[in-house]
């Protein structure tokens, strides 16, 4: 939970959370509205997620709209980003990299021109490079992102860094987080992640549900609303222009995360080990979110899970109205 004195700072505030209507972001746009922000929301989705919030339909690829929609704005949550199964990050790259790129150039110099008070801008787990435990401190500039795409991201962050240096800026942060799943995911069957990939399967009856590898590989799956509370306490206690890492504090083995939706659905599955099982273990290390942000991730992974499972339930054609940049042909 965020203490109340964090919650009241941002009472009767001008807000503004781009991709709010995504994964983190409705998560955001929900604590904060309860918390008396004045909030707008600026996606490319056709979907309402917050009745007390603006909804505005907007491109961030014009930098002239960014410009426009940072006006008058004493906060900024820049959550907007694309989502892509690993099939569909290796066969359309630009339509990832090209698209966030613009975003994010355009998002943080409007708001660096409109001088914003705060920033705090949401990156990936991508930016590092491949490893067992990612940690803050082990992360080097000259190291290789795990993804191409993820080059994107990384260039976001040394925007950051380029203020810091040129106009010493210190009030724009940067979190990292981890494997996110929540209400809100992208259910959509081709391009879905592992949770919400899972669940989709197990909804259309799949018998058995097939699951890549051996299930030994471990991951670290951090629940939305946990890391929007972090994303919060970030852009409130401030990253001094670096980074911070979001997760769930824990690892957990892909046979785990079957076995806890078992638990509580009802289905048949099995390990196809003539499959890649990929990476053997990626966990993030949040002592540091811990120390300099007082982030406390406490939703466990059953009910976590469960809170997606009834959400999709009753939303199951949602990804439809989301806005689908490897179908537009945009690139």
């Amino acid at each position: 939970m965020i203490k109340d004195e964090v919650l009241s700072s941002f009472k009767n505030k001008n807000v503004l959370v781009t991709g709010g209507t995504g994964l983190i972001g409705r998560q955001v746009v929900d604590i904060l509205s309860n918390a008396g922000a004045n909030i707008k929301i600026v996606s490319l989705d056709k979907i309402k997620v917050n009745n007390k919030a603006e909804h505005i339909i907007g491109d961030l690829t014009s930098f002239d709209y960014c410009k426009e929609i940072t006006k008058d704005i004493d906060f900024v949550f820049h959550l907007a980003g694309i989502k892509g199964s690993i099939e569909i990050t290796e066969k359309k790259p630009a339509s990832i990299f090209v698209t966030i790129l613009m975003m994010n150039t355009n998002v943080l110099e409007a708001c660096r021109i409109n001088k914003v008070k705060k920033l705090v801008y949401t990156s990936t787990i991508g930016t590092y490079s491949s490893a067992e435990i990612f940690k803050e401190s082990e992360y080097r500039l000259d190291s290789m992102p795990m993804e191409f795409t993820s080059w994107s991201k990384r260039m976001a962050e040394l925007q950051i860094q380029a203020y810091k240096t040129q106009y010493n800026m210190n009030n724009f942060a940067i979190v990292r987080p981890a494997n996110i799943y929540g209400p809100g995911d992208n259910f959509d069957p081709k391009n879905a992640m592992v949770i919400p990939s899972l669940m989709y399967r197990i909804y259309s009856k799949e018998d058995p549900l097939m699951v890549w590898g051996d299930g030994t590989a471990i991951r670290d799956f951090a629940f939305s609303r946990d890391v929007a509370e972090g994303v919060i306490l970030a852009l409130y206690h401030g990253t001094k222009s670096s980074f911070v890492n979001l997760g769930s504090s824990k690892g957990t083995s892909i046979k785990e995360l079957v076995e806890t939706l078992h638990s509580f659905i009802d289905f048949n599955y099995k390990f196809d080990t003539t499959k890649p099982a990929g990476f053997p273990r990626r966990v993030m290390d949040i002592s540091l979110a811990k120390k300099i942000i007082d982030y406390n991730p406490t939703t466990s992974l059953a009910d976590g899970l469960k809170e997606t499972w009834n959400w999709f339930l009753k939303n199951k054609d949602e990804y439809l109205q989301k806005k689908n940049y490897f179908t537009d042909n945009t690139f």
